[in-house]
C-alpha cells in the first residue's frame, strides 16, 4: 500500500519546470520515506513517476543496516571476516552483479541453493537468480573453479557490479 502523506511529498522540480528529479532530489526523497519509516511511497504527476520500496525485515537493526548504502553494507562485512579468520580475498575471480535488483540463492524458497561454498562451478553453471523488475535473472559463473566466499545474504539487494561470489580457479 503507497504512502504518499510525508512531508515535502509533492516537492519536486517539476513545481519550477523541469521534467524530473536529480540525483540529490531522490537522495532526499529515499531518506524522507526513510525517516517516516514508510516501506513504500509513490509519486506521481503528469510529468514523472517515482516509486520507492524496500523490504521489511524482522530484526530493527537489520532494517536499518539495509537502508544504508549497498557499497558499505556489503564492504564492511568482508573486511571484518577477512581480517578475523579468512585468507584474503586477492587472486579470487569475483561473479558480480550484472543489473541492480534482488539477490537470490536458490530457485524458489523451498528449494536448495544452486551453489555453496566448496562447490565446483563451470562457465555454464547457474549460481544464483538476480530479480530485477520482476525478471528472474540466471545468474552463471562465466569461470571453472570452487567456490570459496558467498558475499551476498539471500533476499539482499544487490548493486550493479557488486560481488556476489568468490571463485578459486
Amino acid at each position: 500500500m503507497s504512502d504518499t502523506t510525508g512531508k515535502g511529498a509533492g516537492k519536486t522540480k517539476s513545481d519550477s519546470g523541469s521534467n524530473s528529479f536529480d540525483l540529490n532530489e531522490l537522495r532526499e526523497l529515499a531518506d524522507l520515506v526513510d525517516e517516516h519509516g514508510f516501506t513504500d511511497f509513490e509519486f506521481e504527476n503528469e510529468n514523472i513517476r517515482v516509486r520507492l520500496s524496500k523490504a521489511v525485515t524482522v530484526a530493527a537493526p537489520v532494517q536499518q543496516y539495509a537502508a544504508a548504502p549497498i557499497a558499505q553494507a556489503t564492504q564492511a562485512p568482508a573486511v571484518s571476516s577477512a581480517d578475523a579468520a579468512e585468507p584474503s580475498d586477492d587472486g579470487l575471480h569475483k561473479i558480480v552483479s550484472p543489473i541492480v535488483g534482488t539477490f537470490y540463492r536458490s530457485p524458489g524458497p523451498d528449494k536448495d541453493s544452486y551453489v555453496t561454498e566448496g562447490s565446483q562451478v563451470s562457465p555454464e553453471t547457474v549460481v544464483c537468480i538476480v530479480e530485477a523488475m520482476k525478471l528472474m535473472n540466471e545468474i552463471q559463473a562465466e569461470t571453472s573453479g570452487e567456490v570459496v566466499k558467498v558475499y551476498v545474504e539471500n533476499g539482499q539487494p544487490v548493486e550493479y557490479g557488486q560481488p556476489l561470489f568468490g571463485i578459486k580457479k
